[in-house]
Order: structure tokens, then C-alpha cells, then sequence
């Protein structure tokens, strides 16, 4: 495996990829969203439990690669009792991990993702359940999509 592939691959994207948390359908779901990357089959669907503006709980489902399993899941355990906003503000500082390789030190375990910039195709496969869920926390009943999107 080439040193880019291991930068990109991680421990924490192997893991989350591999024993991905908070995935399947959460029943007390009052949000649901779907997204689709058509260029490579993702598919994923977040499920929600907004309790007074706050995500309470949240799930995910769907396939893909292991980028876009790992970035749905390691997702799901940063947006847990966010609300609207702060879920907005750490997509976008997921998005600029992805995008330029940079990770603020606050980040945690998203800066595994840094190396994704390296590989542009690959921006959609991480960034495709974050879209579903802000279309989720919107209450967006039209899919998610990659295509429509410039990441």
C-alpha cells in the first residue's frame, strides 16, 4: 500500500469502517434523510431524534466504501447533542479538513479524514452522510446528492 493510501486509511477510519457505530435504524426517529453519490454507489440514510432543537439521538444506514461508512459513523458520535447550528459549523470544519488537509486541534478523531484531500473523488464519499443529515436537521424531504453538490 502506497504512503498516501496509509495516510488515508487511518486506524480510526479502519475501525469506524469496520465496526461502525450507531448505524441501523433508530425507531424513535422524529427526522429522516437519505443521500445518494452516484458517481461511486454510496448510499446512505440518517435517522434523528430532535428533542428541543437538539440532536437527542442519531443513527445512520446505508453502503459504500469505507471512507463513506467511517465519515457517516465517526459522524454520528460528533453530532450527538448538537443542535442546527453547531452541526452546520462542525460540517464545515469537517469540510475543510477534507477539502485542504488542515485540522484544527479541536477536531478530534475527524482529522483522521486529512488525507482525503489528496484524493478529490473520494470528498463526496465523506461528505455524503454530513449532507443528509443537515438535510435531516432541515427537515429536507428531497435526497441528498453528490451531483448537486461542488465538494
Amino acid at each position: 500500500m502506497s504512503a498516501d493510501l496509509t495516510e488515508l486509511y487511518q486506524q480510526v477510519i479502519l475501525d469506524h469502517n469496520k465496526r461502525p457505530r450507531n448505524r441501523g435504524r433508530l425507531p424513535t426517529a422524529n427526522r429522516v434523510a437519505h443521500g445518494d453519490n452516484p458517481t461511486c454507489g454510496d448510499q446512505c440514510s440518517v435517522y434523528l431524534r430532535l428533542e428541543n432543537g437538539k440532536i437527542a439521538d442519531i443513527s445512520f444506514d446505508g453502503s459504500g466504501c469505507a471512507i463513506s461508512q467511517a465519515s457517516s459513523s465517526l459522524m454520528t458520535t460528533q453530532l450527538k447533542g448538537k443542535d442546527a447550528a453547531e452541526a452546520a459549523s462542525l460540517y464545515q470544519q469537517f469540510h475543510q479538513i477534507v477539502t485542504t488537509g488542515e485540522a484544527p486541534e479541536a477536531i478530534s478523531d475527524l482529522a483522521a479524514f486529512a488525507g482525503v484531500h489528496t484524493f478529490p473523488a473520494r470528498i463526496k464519499c465523506a461528505t455524503l452522510g454530513w449532507h443528509a443529515a443537515l438535510n435531516a436537521l432541515k427537515g429536507d424531504p428531497i435526497p441528498a446528492t453528490t451531483e448537486s453538490r461542488l465538494d
